[in-house]
């Protein structure tokens, strides 16, 4: 591997660097942390060809056959001694501790690129989302580990993709991917997770993305929560991303507090949506029930897009589920085929955010998605997409995730108006997700991520 392989690039937002001490002091565990993806070991390598999945199942103690799944999981309850009863008990670690580096070596082989590629010869997204959910749950168990116990106690799963920002204008397939991340922030059973990633250009990785994402430990059965060690930041730098940590929690409480589900939209809020159904009224009638389109515009309900998956056994996590990934990947591209169809062009990924993952969803299950497009704003698409699953043995519904993504489409898209008072909280939730991305909307001109 090239000497500039093991370089990390600059960090735009958070992500500590092991030129400004997140790794010194242990160059020799850090450099066995180097870890690579390949496409036989979906979706990413550790040490030089080891499987970060067939990792997380050494970590765990699973099997790869799905036949053995039961009398792995009867195994685990004999983990339960190693549980601590409380985070007193467990010793504190460091950010470097979890700190893991990943490449992905598209550049150098080739031969991974066709399932990372799109027809348009860039990088598919989707798979990124499932290479970075694998590193999330990989990371914690770094912070968590047990040095006399083989296998961890723990059930790591992902909470919530809090944000992720893509900062990169061209993501090609020719060049290798680097991924690099650490705990950031400790709870008492949750871990935020700060991951970073970036491209090899000429002798030095660019960043590309930052992502956010909320992890919790469960118990070795996966059927309650569990202590997680603590974390002690080491310099002012350390100590300002764990006091980040401390407000984006604020952040998420808050904004759920005020969700629209909770609480009645704002004034101004409401303002919106008057003249919105206003501008909507036909001037031929005195009727509110006379309702037509603006010039340039659709009507919400016609945005929409749905598919069903059926949950094979391919798609399990470690713990006999269905990968969060694969999710977070099915979704993405719903999503994409939404703006796609709405905006009339190619659209472009350009932020993720507030990805709730309320339900495990079981191998087995049919999984309906169904996508739309809730906020428009000159090129840019705000896309929606709810996810439910029905068992085989009944036929009830249940939600178990929603996922909002931030399009960017080659030319201005339609106006979308809501004709329902439901559509129009949709339309609010999705201003606000909007409005909420961390770079401002006109410095992002030129994207080429897709599903």
């Amino acid at each position: 591997m090239r000497q500039a392989a093991l370089r990390l690039c600059t960090l735009s937002k958070g992500l500590l660097t092991p030129g400004r001490g997140l790794t010194q002091g242990s160059q020799n565990s850090e450099k066995q942390r180097v870890f690579h993806i390949r496409e036989a070991c979906s979706p990413i390598h550790v040490n030089h060809g080891v499987c970060v999945r067939d990792k997380l199942r050494e970590i765990v103690g699973v099997s790869t056959d799905w036949r053995d799944h039961v009398k792995a999981m009867e195994e685990r309850k004999l983990l339960h001694s190693f549980l601590a009863k409380s985070q007193k008990g467990l010793p504190p670690r460091r950010m470097k501790d979890s700190y893991i580096e990943v490449l992905l070596p598209l550049g150098s082989q080739p031969e991974l690129r066709e399932k990372y590629l799109t027809v348009q010869n860039t990088i598919r997204f989707g798979r990124i989302l499932e290479d970075l959910d694998s590193l999330g749950v990989l990371i914690c168990y770094m912070h968590t580990k047990i040095h006399s116990a083989k296998m961890s106690p723990l059930s790591i799963v992902t909470a919530q993709v809090d944000k992720i920002d893509l900062c990169k204008t061209s993501l090609g397939p020719e060049h290798d991917i680097k991924f690099s991340g650490h705990v950031s922030w400790v709870g008492k059973t949750s871990m935020e997770v700060k991951m970073k990633m970036c491209q090899l250009h000429g002798d030095e990785f660019c960043p590309v993305l930052d992502a956010t994402f909320v992890m919790v430990a469960r118990d070795s059965e996966n059927k309650g929560p569990a202590f997680v060690n603590p974390l002690i930041p080491e310099s002012p730098e350390e100590e300002e991303l764990f006091r980040q940590g401390e407000l984006n929690k604020g952040r998420r409480v808050a904004f759920t507090s005020t969700s629209l589900l909770k609480m009645a939209p704002s004034a101004e809020e409401r303002t919106t949506i008057h003249e919105m159904f206003l501008n909507t009224l036909d001037p031929k009638t005195i009727s509110f029930r006379s309702r037509v389109l603006p010039p340039k515009a659709m009507w919400m309900e016609n945005s929409k897009l749905k598919s069903l998956e059926v949950c094979h056994p391919q798609e399990r996590n470690i713990f006999n589920r269905i990968f969060g990934g694969f999710l977070m990947r099915k979704a993405y591209e719903l999503g994409w085929a939404t703006a796609c169809n709405f905006g009339g062009s190619r659209p472009f990924v350009i932020a993720v955010d507030d990805i709730m993952f309320q339900k495990p969803v079981e191998v087995g299950s049919l999984l309906f998605l169904s996508s739309q497009v809730c906020f428009t704003q000159d090129n840019y698409m705000q896309v929606r997409v709810h996810s439910e699953v029905a068992s085989l043995q009944n036929r009830e519904h249940t939600t178990t995730n929603v996922f909002h993504f931030t399009f960017m489409s080659e030319k201005e898209v339609p106006l979308v108006f809501p004709r329902t008072y439901g559509e129009s909280m949709l339309y609010l939730d999705g201003q606000r997700h909007f409005n909420s991305m961390s770079v401002p909307v006109n410095l992002r001109k030129d994207y080429l991520v897709e599903p």
